[in-house]
């Protein structure tokens, strides 16, 4: 039977769902995925995959932000396989993407110090025979250390770097969320051009971005859940919280963020998946990530009182992956500067 593209987006959703809902975590989590074929969805059918796109694919990736699951599902396939099939060719992604089924990972090093994407690249990479060369510094890279390949911008295009080779050096850095994230100094590093040119870089950021987007779209609406629980069935003065008039209101603000934040980041995958101009829609979604998540997340700690700060309750998760996700997209104060320079320019 054929599926629509909503139904096959929903089909997505669910399976992931179920996984996450039988309590595993971390490289069981990670394995489950890989036996239920959930990494291999954006392959080509060629490549024993489902063609899917970046949106379909999505729908997986907000339900590991619903459930705020610290597993590298963003790293791998929002900026490893997603790119990758995007920008590879037939050779590249054969040798690349087979081990997909086995929990083979991915990352991006999207970021580099005091310089957050888009800015093009200042990490350089020199043609060497086969091989390029690359060297410069990069910050914020997840789940990097036992990546299969990471992929990074430069002045010559993306190229691929195996973590574990000469002239790589992996410094661990502190994340809100607790996932593994490092700093990388590559000084004449050995890769393999994925593809060249600056257009290739902005794909990957591109493509990166919207999966960024569909996971703030689930932690955001994961905690709004939550904090509804929280509020429907904690009493106070022999009434739930929910009825009081001022915490209503506030979850009422935080549900319409919520939703805004939704409609903004499924409008910008879409965009991304039919190859369509997505600039505006990326850089208005990630100005939201970047000011209002925190803020939303904010509010729902608030309203949960003492139990939002309990590390034995989930909402922190929810809290300081919302945080990782706006440093990592370079903050507030940049992304409202991107948007201002967009709407000068009309």
């Amino acid at each position: 039977m054929d599926f629509t593209r909503d139904e096959t987006q929903e089909a997505v959703a669910q399976v992931a769902a179920g996984l996450l809902d039988r309590d595993l975590e971390g490289d069981a989590l990670w394995r489950a995925f890989a036996e239920a074929d959930l990494l291999t969805l954006a392959l080509p059918e060629r490549l024993g995959g489902e063609g899917l796109s970046v949106t379909d694919v999505g729908a997986l990736l907000t339900e590991v932000g619903r459930r705020a699951a610290v597993v590298p599902a963003l790293a791998t396939l929002g900026f490893g396989v997603l790119p990758l099939v995007a920008l590879g060719d037939e050779t590249q992604l054969g040798e690349l993407l087979t081990g997909l089924a086995d929990g083979r990972t991915f990352t991006a090093a999207l970021a580099e110090p005091g310089r957050p994407f888009p800015t093009p690249p200042s990490v350089t990479a020199v043609s060497d025979g086969n091989d390029y060369l690359v060297t410069g510094r990069v910050v914020g890279v997840p789940f990097a250390e036992g990546a299969h390949r990471i992929l990074v911008p430069t002045d010559a295009g993306v190229v691929l770097v195996q973590p574990g080779s000469e002239a790589v050096s992996l410094t661990p850095t502190p994340s809100s969320s607790g996932s593994p994230e490092f700093a990388i100094a590559f000084e004449g590093a050995r890769g393999e051009l994925l593809a060249g040119g600056p257009e290739a870089v902005q794909q990957l950021y591109r493509i990166a971005l919207a999966s960024i987007g569909a996971v703030a779209d689930g932690l955001l609406s994961g905690a709004t859940v939550l904090a509804g629980e929280h509020l429907a069935t904690r009493h106070q003065f022999g009434k739930p919280l929910a009825t009081f008039q001022a915490v209503a209101q506030q979850i009422a603000d935080v549900y319409v963020t919520s939703r805004t934040l939704h409609v903004s980041a499924l409008s910008a995958s879409w965009r991304v998946s039919q190859g369509l101009d997505a600039q505006d829609d990326l850089d208005v979604m990630a100005y939201w990530i970047a000011a209002e998540v925190p803020a939303a997340m904010q509010v729902l700690h608030h309203l949960h009182g003492g139990i939002g700060v309990d590390v034995t309750y989930p909402l922190h998760r929810y809290y300081s992956t919302a945080k990782d996700l706006a440093r990592l997209v370079g903050g507030a104060s940049y992304r409202l500067d991107l948007v201002g320079a967009r709407c000068s320019s009309i």
